[in-house]
C-alpha cells in the first residue's frame, strides 16, 4: 500500500476560470506590453524553473521587442491576473482533507517561488499538505528527479511507496515514472492523450470522487 500521495498544481487541483493565453493578454494589455504568445512563454517558463518570480521569463520574452516597460511589471500584473481567475476544481479541498486522514500528502510544482507561492495563498493551501514544493526553491525543476526526490525526502517516503498525480506527460508522468514513482494521469478536454506510462488515469472534473478509490 502506498504511503504518501504527490500532487501538481495547476490543472490538477486549480484551474483558472479564463484560459492561460487570455490571461497572459489581460495582463500585457494592462501594463502597456507587446502582446506575447502562450507558445513562447511556454518555452522561457521552461528554462526558468528555478527562479524565485516570473521576471527572467519576461525579460526574455521583451527582450525580443523595444520597448521600455519593466519585466517585473509585466510579470506582477501576470501574477495578480492569474490569482484572480484562479478556482479549485471542485471537491479537492474536501478530498485533501481526507487522504490527509490515510497518506502523507505533497504538492511538488514547478514554477517561480513567488508565482506558485502566491496560487497556494490565495488558493488557502498553505496548510493543505504535509510538505508542498515549488521548483524554484530547488536545484531543478520536473521532470528532473532531483525535484522527486526533494518532495519524497520532505514526506520521507520512498518512491516505491509514493503516487504522483498530475497532467502533463513529460514533467509529470515521465518525471514521476523515472524518479521510481508510480504516476496517475489527470486527463482534460483539450489536454494530453494518456501515457502508457501512467498506472491509471483520472478526469479532471472528477478528481475529487475518482481518485481515492483508485489509490
Amino acid at each position: 500500500m502506498s504511503e504518501a500521495v504527490v500532487f501538481d498544481l495547476d490543472y490538477t487541483l486549480a484551474v483558472p476560470e479564463r484560459d492561460r493565453e487570455t490571461i497572459l493578454t489581460e495582463a500585457t494589455a494592462a501594463v502597456g506590453a507587446p502582446p506575447l504568445s502562450r507558445s513562447a512563454y511556454l518555452e522561457a517558463h521552461r528554462r526558468n524553473l528555478t527562479r524565485e518570480s516570473r521576471e527572467p521569463i519576461f525579460a526574455e520574452l521583451l527582450d525580443d521587442y523595444e520597448t521600455a516597460v519593466d519585466p517585473k511589471t509585466v510579470a506582477t500584473a501576470y501574477r495578480e491576473t492569474i490569482a484572480d481567475a484562479l478556482t479549485p476544481i471542485p471537491g479537492v479541498e474536501r478530498m485533501l482533507e481526507s487522504l490527509r486522514t490515510e497518506y502523507r500528502v505533497g504538492l511538488l510544482t514547478n514554477g517561480p517561488v513567488r508565482a506558485q507561492r502566491d496560487k497556494l495563498e490565495t488558493l488557502g493551501w498553505e496548510n493543505r499538505f504535509d510538505a508542498a514544493l515549488v521548483t524554484g526553491e530547488l536545484e531543478a525543476g520536473k521532470p528532473d528527479p532531483r525535484a522527486f526526490r526533494a518532495i519524497l525526502d520532505e514526506l520521507d517516503v520512498t518512491p516505491e511507496n509514493a503516487i504522483y498525480v498530475g497532467d502533463e506527460v513529460e514533467a509529470d508522468i515521465a518525471g514521476a515514472t523515472n524518479a521510481g514513482m508510480d504516476a496517475i494521469q489527470v486527463l482534460f478536454d483539450g489536454g494530453p492523450e494518456r501515457d502508457s506510462r501512467a498506472v491509471a488515469t483520472v478526469r479532471q472534473r472528477h478528481i475529487a470522487e475518482d481518485l481515492p478509490p483508485l489509490l
